[in-house]
C-alpha cells in the first residue's frame, strides 16, 4: 500500500513575504468566503505570523477596505 506524505507547508512571511493592511488581494487569500480568519493549519503561517495576519486583517475590516461578513 503506497503511504502518502503531506508536506509541510512553510510559513510566506518567514520566506520573506509580508501581508500589509492595505493590500487587500493578499489580505482576502487568508479569508474565507464567509469572512472569517483562516487558522494556522490552513494558512500554513508559523504562530508568531499567524497573529499578525489576524491584525491586519482586523485593521483593514475598521478601515472598511475589506467586509465584516460577505
Amino acid at each position: 500500500m503506497a503511504e502518502y506524505y503531506k508536506r509541510k507547508k512553510i510559513c510566506q512571511m518567514c520566506a520573506g513575504k509580508s501581508v500589509d493592511y492595505k493590500d487587500v488581494m493578499i489580505v482576502s487569500k487568508y479569508i474565507n468566503e464567509k469572512g472569517k480568519i483562516l487558522p494556522r493549519r490552513m494558512t500554513g503561517a508559523c504562530a508568531k505570523h499567524q497573529r499578525h495576519i489576524a491584525n491586519q486583517i482586523k485593521i483593514s475590516r475598521f478601515m472598511a477596505l475589506l467586509p465584516y461578513t460577505k
